[in-house]
This record gives C-alpha cells, structure tokens and sequence, in this order.
C-alpha cells in the first residue's frame, strides 16, 4: 500500500539576551557550573514575582517578522501546567491562545521544487533546566538552563519527507543566526527540535495518529529519527495495527523511537494567563521599529549577488550561507573594484581559495576579517593582472597574507615573489634549462618546436614559478638561436 507522510517540526530555540526571561539572572549558562545562575525567582520561591525580558520580546518579534508572520498587537504569557522535574515551578511561562507571532512562512528547496512550509505561530517562553544522570541510576538537577528565553517556532503539517524536514530545520538555523536571534548551537541545546509525524493510506483524507520524537539536536538526527518512525508506522499499518497518538524519543546509538508516554492534549496542560504579568501591548509603531532592525535577508541577498553582481546561483549560495561571510564578501567586491576588478573574480578567491585557508583555520570570514582584510582580496588579484606576479605566486602571496597579517605587497617584497620578466636573469635560466636537456634542444632543432614548451616549464621550475611564461619562451628562443 502507498502511503501519505505528514510531518510538522517545532523548533526550540533559545534567545541571545543577557539575562533570562523573568529575572535577572545571567543566560550564559552554556559552561557555567550546575546551578549558579539562579535566584528566587527562576527557583519557583514564594513570594518572588517575575519580570518581562524586553530584549527576548523584541528578539522573538524580529524572528517573526523574518519568517514573514503576523505580530499580533495584543498577546499574553500563560502558565502551561505540567510536571517538569527540572522546572522548579511545575508550570512553564509559555504561550498559547495568543502567542506574539502568527501564520507566517518559510521557503525552502523541496523534494518536487521550491516548496513554503507554513508557520502556525513563534511563541516566547522560558527553557527549563537540564537532568544530568548518573551511572548509579540517579539524575541531579542543574537549574542554570531553567528560565533561559526560548522560541517555539511552530511550522503547519506542511513537510513531506525527511529530507524536507532537514532542509526546513537547516533553513530556520540559517535565519535565526543571520539577524542575531540565536547562536544556531545545537551541541550546547541553543537549537533543538520535536517532529511530529503521521502516516496515512494514499486517498485517506483524515490524518493519521500524530506521533511526537522529542528534543532531536542536530540535522542528522531530525533525518534519522523521521525515516525510522515513518517505517516504523508503515510497518505497522501493513500489519493491521493501530497507531497510537504518542510521544516517542529518540535514541541516537540504537537508530530508534522509543515510546515515552501517551501523547497530552492542550487541555492536559491546563492553560491559564500567568496572573503575576500583563499582557502585552504592541503598537504598530512598536512592530515597524522592529522591521527596521532586520538586516537584508539571506534569500534577498542571494537574488541580489546574482542579479547585481552575476555571481552563478551556486556561488551565492555558499556566500550567503552566513551573513559574515557574505558582508565580507560585498566588502571585497567594493575595495576590487577600485582596481577596475569584476565581483565574479572576487567571488572565484572568496569560495575557494579563502574558504579553504578559513577552513583549515577553523574560521569563519567574520574571524578573519581583522587579520586579513577584504581588500586584501582584491589586492592579490590586481597583482596578478598587472603582471607583477604570476598565479602560481599569487596562491602563496594570499596565503601568506592571510597567515601573516601582511598586505600582499609587502608579502611580494619580503619574498621576492615579483616575476622574472627578462634581463640577465631569465637569460641565465633559459641557458641553465638548455644545457640540462639537451635531447629537447635536438628534437627543437631538428622542427618539433612543440619542444620548447617542455624547455618553458624547466625554465619555470627553475623560477619557483616566477618567470613570466612568455618572457621565458622569448628568452629561450633568443638562446636557442644562437647554437
């Protein structure tokens, strides 16, 4: 039997404020000591009452606005009740029936083409804390985490495969850590993501049995963990079994789902508005002053190094995987073309020379930059097409620039890295290059001139690739005459 797959993902992202979301505690908890950024209020103590972060409410609006949401005027914190052993509380400030951002969309490369995926809402709430187990069997609590400012960004059931899914999730990373929002840092818990998935008979309209695979933190294990528990549920229905509504986690070194509990409704958590905040006041003047925050998005810069720039699609693709490398790279292009260089050159050392040196490094352009500035860039390149170096030197004079904080000039000084372009010296290597190779000497003399190119490279060796290849021939011409 063909079946239909229904996948929907809630991203989990933490915001990058100073401080938590209702206290004033520090939310740089990633390698802080277990419970040391605590105070009375994110340990849930009687009496201690909270506080809006201001800075996570303008960070998650921006969010929305660049997934392309509405920011609803009027919203409010509830309190979401439920057992959280690591939320000192038991209950959690979240949002609900009028979250702060609303139907908005994401694009992203689909398995039939461009494909949106739809966003239900973007809500603000606070991180729980973090259970450290134990090989005894017990579990200590670490209360850090506990209060830290969270997004839920909620896509609609829009997502057809795993694949799909990996590519929306890459998408969203991409997003929050072009406008600043998120560190993008899965290994620390800054990013993580639940799937929800059914699986239904091909014609069937209803939707299968919803099954949530919780906190996945990396691409690889959204993919894994959607492709088994599509299996897993396609099996099942093959043998006339029924699919329970559920919630499933992850094991990451067994490559399975593994049933935690049955799955809650809405109504289980018994949502209330939190009695000790206000709602939230938004004015339209307050929404466009945060549109005016965001940066050009990556998708409209991508367009825009095609059409302005006549990059390939490829190429501004890797350009503007991160906004760091691709304002380094408009940087560049604007020193360039003081040199009357063309953006498509600039972009031909960005993506391959450069991006190797910053890998090898473990950099990113935005590291770099300090060291070996964007005009740099254009610089080597300029030597190059005046001449004054050749392109197998013009690969060490960048390197060496970029290694040495040195600007490539200085570098073709300090190395005598300019090209051997006649006189005394050429002169000298041709001969040295006739003398060794006295069998392609006969075979010029005797008509195969198709010989001297075999002298050229001698000659070119001999120069540590310096000599001007044509100004190399000249010379070996001259000297060949001459026997």
């Amino acid at each position: 039997m063909e079946y239909l797959v229904t996948i929907g993902l809630e991203v989990h992202a933490q915001i990058r404020t100073k401080s938590k979301m209702f206290c004033g505690c520090s939310a740089e908890v990633a390698s802080a000591a277990p419970n040391t950024h605590v105070c009375p209020t994110c340990m849930g103590l009687p009496g201690a009452l909270p506080y809006i972060n201001r800075s996570a409410i303008e960070m998650a609006a921006r969010t929305g606005l660049a997934l392309n949401c509405r920011i609803q005027h009027d919203n409010v914190i509830s309190r979401k009740n439920y057992f959280y052993p690591d939320l000192p509380s038991s209950y959690q400030r979240s949002q609900f029936d009028d979250p702060l951002c609303v139907a908005g969309w994401v694009e992203i490369d689909g398995d039939s083409g461009a494909k949106r995926v739809g966003l239900t809402r973007v809500h603000i709430e606070e991180d729980t804390g973090k259970l450290n187990h134990q090989p005894d069997g017990s579990s200590l609590v670490d209360f850090n985490r506990a209060g830290v400012p969270l997004m839920e960004i909620v896509s609609d059931p829009d997502i057809s495969s795993p694949e799909e899914a990996k590519r929306y999730f890459q998408k969203l990373q991409q997003i929050l850590r072009w406008i600043g929002v998120n560190t993008g840092n899965m290994e620390e818990g800054a990013l993580r993501c639940d799937a929800n998935v059914s699986v239904r008979p091909e014609g069937q309209k209803e939707y299968g049995a919803k099954v949530e695979i919780k906190n996945m933190n990396s691409f690889r294990s959204v993919e894994r963990a959607l492709t088994y528990e599509i299996e897993r549920q396609k099996k099942a229905l093959d043998a006339g079994e029924l699919i329970r509504q559920s919630t499933r986690g992850w094991d990451e070194d067994r490559g399975v789902t593994v049933e935690q509990r049955l799955k809650e409704g809405s109504e289980d958590y018994r949502y209330f508005p939190e009695p000790d905040l206000p709602p939230l006041k938004l004015s339209d003047a307050w929404i466009e002053a945060r549109r005016g925050e965001l940066p050009e998005l990556p998708d409209a810069r991508r367009a825009r190094f095609v059409s302005e720039y006549g990059l390939s699609a490829a190429d501004a693709d890797v350009l503007t995987v991160a906004r760091g490398d691709a304002e380094y790279f408009e940087d560049a292009v604007a020193a360039a073309r003081a040199h009357g260089l063309a953006p498509r050159e600039v972009a031909n050392w960005v993506t391959g020379e450069l991006f190797r040196l910053a890998k090898d490094t473990g950099e990113t352009l935005a590291d770099v930059r300090a060291r070996f500035r964007p005009e740099f860039v254009g610089e080597v390149i300029a030597l190059l097409a005046a001449g004054t170096i050749t392109r197998t030197s013009a690969k060490e004079v960048f390197e060496a620039s970029f290694r040495e904080d040195a600007a490539p000039a200085e570098v073709v000084r300090a190395r005598g890295l300019a090209v051997i372009g006649g006189g005394d010296a050429l002169a000298a290597l041709a001969r040295e290059a006739i003398a060794s190779n006295p069998k392609s000497v006969a075979d010029y003399k005797s008509g195969k001139v198709v010989a001297i190119k075999f002298l050229v490279g001698q000659v070119m060796k001999a120069s540590k690739g310096q000599a001007n290849p044509q100004a190399a021939q000249a010379a070996l011409e001259e000297e060949l005459g001459r026997i």
